[in-house]
């Protein structure tokens, strides 16, 4: 069973402004993080990296590899990352520090082609889903 991560996707407003960036990069798409996950054969062996946005998970990347690599003289891991974004039924998420672990019993699902909502305003979605209407 794969084990995922979890991270706050700092500076981006939508899912949107995130694909919209993603396509900007180069075709190798990474995220350099200062710790290395302990249990990256887990990660390795399907796991992926769920974004929360605006404090509600939206959407993930399908983890391809961990290398280790220096940012400013420290160590740190670069997390190699499937360039095409998931999107996921939103959740709430509290906000946090680095990156989590994140089981497959705990992860969103993700949302079937032609489920809507996924083109609500983030505010709105987060109401809804503190109102249990989602």
């Amino acid at each position: 069973m794969p084990l995922h991560l979890i991270k706050l996707c700092v500076g981006v407003d939508t899912v949107d402004d995130l694909e919209r960036w993603v396509s900007t990069r180069k075709k190798r798409q990474t995220h350099v993080t200062r710790q290395t996950p302990r249990r990256g054969e887990e990660i390795l062996a399907g796991g992926s990296l769920y974004w929360v946005i605006k404090g509600v998970v939206q959407c993930r990347q399908t983890v391809l590899g961990l290398e280790a690599c220096e940012r400013d003289g420290v160590a740190s891991c670069r997390i190699v990352l499937e360039p095409k974004l998931v999107r996921t039924e939103p959740a709430l998420r509290r906000p946090f520090q680095g990156w989590r672990y994140l089981t497959d019993a705990d992860a969103p699902a993700d949302l079937k082609t032609g489920e809507g909502g996924g083109d609500l305003p983030a505010d709105l979605q987060r109401k809804l889903i503190e109102l249990g209407a989602w």
